[in-house]
């Protein structure tokens, strides 16, 4: 198994931007695509970019293209999420994701592993 935790998250103001981080340890970090999802209050999660075991292909969300940028440092063990040019509507809760099996980088990824979850709010 591997454990994954996130960190970055916070108040920010709409324009601004945030990195998140998420943490993996336990097993050999790239053997793993790793990839974030979100979920604001009242609506179904929804996956917002995925990242493959090399770092060579992506996925983003169509909300978030042009603004969200996916990166791994597989020395490091860590994935990070570079958000910029923040909406009121990216406010939600970010969660780290990982698969260690053939993954499709699409919307419909369902990874099995999970992280806790940090939020993230975007004033207006």
């Amino acid at each position: 198994q591997v454990q994954l935790v996130e960190s970055g998250g916070g108040l920010v103001q709409a324009g601004g931007s945030l990195r998140l981080s998420c943490g993996a340890s336990g097993r050999t970090f790239i053997n793993y695509a790793m990839g974030w999802f979100r979920q604001a209050p009242g609506k179904e999660r929804e996956t917002v970019v995925i990242i493959s075991r090399s770092g060579s292909s992506t996925y983003y969300a169509d909300s978030v293209k042009g603004r969200f940028t996916i990166s791994r440092g597989n020395a490091k063990n860590t994935v990070y999420l570079q958000m910029n040019s923040l909406k009121p509507e990216d406010t939600a809760v970010y969660y780290c994701a990982a698969d260690d099996r053939n993954t499709i980088l699409s919307v419909s990824w369902r990874p099995n592993y999970w992280g806790q979850g940090t939020q993230v709010t975007v004033s207006s």
